[in-house]
């Protein structure tokens, strides 16, 4: 089972609807935590309505600011609402066919320091009222000690030892992570570049005691300036399965397909044969009309993915020039992909 938790800046975006699907097609996440949507009421109902998830949990902006999201699939797990503010949900989460319940709590924490203190005591308290495994995730806006930021003013002690002391309050832990170091930028060039580790999973030992594998992983950033970040309770092994035939809606778009369905049933009169010839051509076809497609997507994304891991240890303006060159070609794929209809 997944969790996923991004700071999308703003639900509003034409794209926001697809890049939470990719990201669901990706990930396979049984719970997705949106951060600073900028919406909130029923304009965030009719919008999660269309997401491939059918239970959520939405708190109010403060005015076109905030918006916190949980969205979850309700066969997979079973969520009980405990309490929300405009900076944290708080449930408790039953994994499907399992023994296993744990208190998950969302967070968005403000960019105003006061309301932040607020949060802090508000987990403190909830630390106070049970001993249950417990994981806190979101965008805390708040690096942890300076090794947690690049660029821009020194991290504030004072702040951080205020977090520090409400994570040890709440016997929270980081369990590491893979991928780019930061999680969030302001998109500069080289001599005003930031960057932060911000958005994070905390989790307390209990919770590490019932899944000792799990596994947290800084996804490579293309849609926002935070980059989706993924919690693995139990990480995926590979396994090289062939992929069912499937039609594609698309072909029908592409003036060479009818050709190839006629000589596909032309040469074979019983039915069994041309299935069987139509199913292998059509596969064929697909890969030289349609499967650069997937293959240039995956190969921009592995891309960014290495610069945005060497820009985290070493910036240079040549690797955030190439990297905003190639977010405008992953654009220009994923709008191909979209109209063909893939």
């Amino acid at each position: 089972m997944n969790i996923l938790v991004w700071n999308c800046r703003g639900a509003l975006k034409p794209s926001f609807q697809r890049n939470v699907r990719e990201l669901t097609r990706c990930h396979n996440p049984a719970i997705f935590v949106v951060m600073e949507t900028k919406i909130g009421g029923e304009r965030a109902r009719e919008i999660t309505d269309r997401l491939p998830f059918d239970s959520a949990i939405h708190t109010e902006t403060i005015g076109y600011a905030g918006g916190l999201w949980m969205l979850w699939n309700s066969d997979r797990v079973e969520i009980t609402a405990l309490a929300n503010t405009e900076q944290e949900i708080h449930t408790v989460v039953k994994v499907r066919n399992s023994n296993s319940s744990w208190l998950f709590t969302a967070i968005y924490a403000s960019p105003r320091v006061e309301e932040r203190h607020v949060l802090w005591n508000n987990l403190i308290k909830v630390a106070e009222m049970h001993d249950m495994p417990w994981v806190l995730a979101g965008d805390f806006n708040e690096p942890l000690m300076d090794s947690d930021k690049f660029g821009g003013r020194a991290v504030s002690v004072s702040r951080s030892l205020l977090f520090k002391d409400c994570l040890d309050k709440c016997s929270m832990i980081d369990i590491g992570f893979s991928g780019p170091r930061f999680t969030w930028t302001n998109k500069r060039n080289i001599q005003a570049l930031i960057q932060e580790r911000i958005d994070r999973f905390f989790v307390n030992t209990s919770w590490c005691l019932l899944f000792p594998e799990a596994r947290v992983v800084h996804l490579t950033r293309c849609h926002s300036d935070h980059c989706p970040v993924l919690l693995e309770m139990q990480p995926r092994v590979a396994v090289n399965r062939k992929k069912p035939f499937k039609f594609q809606t698309c072909w029908l778009s592409d003036p060479t397909f009818p050709n190839l369905v006629s000589q596909s049933w032309s040469h074979y009169p019983m039915l069994a044969d041309a299935i069987d010839c139509f199913t292998k051509e059509a596969e064929k076809w697909n890969r030289m009309k349609f499967g650069n497609v997937f293959a240039r997507k995956n190969n921009i994304m592995a891309r960014l993915n290495g610069i945005q891991r060497a820009v985290a240890i070493r910036p240079s303006n040549f690797l955030l020039n190439l990297e905003s060159e190639l977010l405008k070609e992953l654009d220009n794929v994923l709008n191909q992909e979209e109209k063909s209809g893939l």
